[in-house]
């Protein structure tokens, strides 16, 4: 009997680690799921209507009238995709952008790349050279993964314990002089909720004459600095963590995106203009990658006039609606990371749950969430997390408040004693 030839696909390797999230992605419905229609917060996967704790858009831009009526207009003068590389040409909407998000964020300047993900694995291993990168060791993954590609073109990577800032000045003491230093590590933190000392870190930094790197990708839009007749605990504006923590610019780097509170497919790095203009010629992304499409640049720009008209009051509701769930999770008893009062609740299972079958569980009871499978995060902080954004409704989080009270009386949530 004649074998078949061997393929190229016949050699990839299928590592076991990804077992778990491979039996979630196959069997379970909030999985790889296809969202048919919207309504609201609310989303129909099939014939089941759910209420989506899942989005990322913190303020509801994807869904306010005024943002989206900006689009047909700038697609008609532009196109639909302006295809040029940023290196070549740039609507005028680019500089618009940059300019109004300058003034924003009260940075140096911006610049604005088409995502996140472009920026760390560009970005950072420009900054990093020949030197040294200090990851956070709860650092999203991509900075992790441009950290990882900065350490191929020559960085040497340390990872420093979270928040940690003794751990991570023995690391720096201990660096060689005259090589970059570069402290890679989120603002607000997409897991846990929690926004770092950046006080602190930025101190250091400064002290040992290294650049502090920060992703708010959760953090922009939400939080802002803070005056004394600040309406909510997130501070004013959306203008981000420096901000927030009443910090400067200096030796800073702050990465954001668009792609969250303001529902946009965009990305950007508050910088010095000599960088942002060594960028324009020695970053990927700007000499080679296609733009953002027209309709999220008219986007942003619209998002920008609400958020001068009326995001303070929209996080003032945000902030009621997170304290909601908030509250009464901790009413409960039951164990989060967010010890603070951002919208991102992560909910660990207790030792021996099973994620497949709580999730099937919130799905039967119309909860829509993100699964926080093994290995995406570590085996002992498997469970879920529900982001509330200002568009979910009171009776939603009622809803979901009724099957965190269902779950924990189940025993199925890790509880503040475990």
């Amino acid at each position: 009997m004649s074998l078949a030839p061997l393929t190229g696909l016949d050699f990839v390797q299928r590592e076991g680690r990804w077992a778990d999230l491979e039996r979630l992605r196959s069997g379970n419905p909030m999985y790889d799921a296809t969202i048919e229609e919207i309504k609201g917060r609310r989303i129909r996967v099939g014939d089941h209507w759910l209420a989506d704790f899942a989005s990322c858009n913190y303020l509801g831009f994807d869904l306010e009238p005024e943002i989206m009526a900006a689009i047909e207009p700038e697609v008609k003068r532009w196109g639909t995709h302006p295809s040029w590389s940023r290196l070549l040409g740039n609507p005028a909407l680019y500089p618009q952008i940059e300019e109004r998000l300058t003034a924003l964020l009260d940075a140096p300047d911006t610049l604005v790349l088409p995502t996140i993900t472009h920026i760390h694995m560009s970005v950072l291993p420009i900054l990093a050279g020949n030197g040294f990168v200090f990851l956070d060791s709860q650092a999203h993954k991509t900075i992790y993964d441009g950290s990882m590609y900065a350490r191929g073109l020559g960085a040497t990577v340390q990872r420093f314990r979270s928040g940690d800032v003794e751990h991570l000045r023995s690391l720096l003491r201990a660096a060689p002089a005259g090589v970059p230093k570069i402290v890679a590590m989120d603002g607000v933190n997409s897991m846990t909720g929690n926004a770092p000392d950046l006080v602190s870190f930025a101190a250091l930094a400064r002290e040992y004459g290294a650049l502090l790197y920060v992703d708010d990708a959760h953090g922009f839009g939400v939080i802002g600095e803070r005056a004394a007749n600040e309406e909510s605990p997130y501070g004013l504006k959306g203008n981000a963590i420096v901000k927030y923590c009443g910090e400067t610019y200096d030796n800073i780097v702050l990465v954001g995106g668009f792609s969250k509170s303001y529902s946009s497919l965009l990305a950007f790095l508050a910088l010095p203009t000599w960088l942002k203009n060594h960028l324009k010629v020695a970053a990927p992304p700007y000499l080679y990658s296609g733009p953002a499409p027209t309709a999220s640049l008219a986007t942003v720009l619209a998002g920008f006039d609400v958020n001068d008209k009326r995001g303070d009051a929209i996080r003032t509701d945000l902030y009621r609606k997170s304290m909601k769930v908030l509250d009464h999770v901790r009413g409960l008893g039951v164990y989060t990371p967010n010890t603070g009062d951002t919208p991102v609740i992560e909910l660990p299972l207790a030792a021996g749950e099973d994620i497949d079958a709580v999730g099937k569980l919130l799905w039967d009871r119309g909860i829509y969430v993100t699964l926080a499978a093994y290995p995406l995060v570590p085996r002992d902080q498997v469970g879920f997390r529900a982001q509330v954004t200002a568009a979910n409704t009171d009776e939603e989080l009622d809803e979901l408040n009724a099957v965190i009270t269902e779950l924990a009386a189940a025993g199925k949530l890790r509880t503040v004693q475990q």
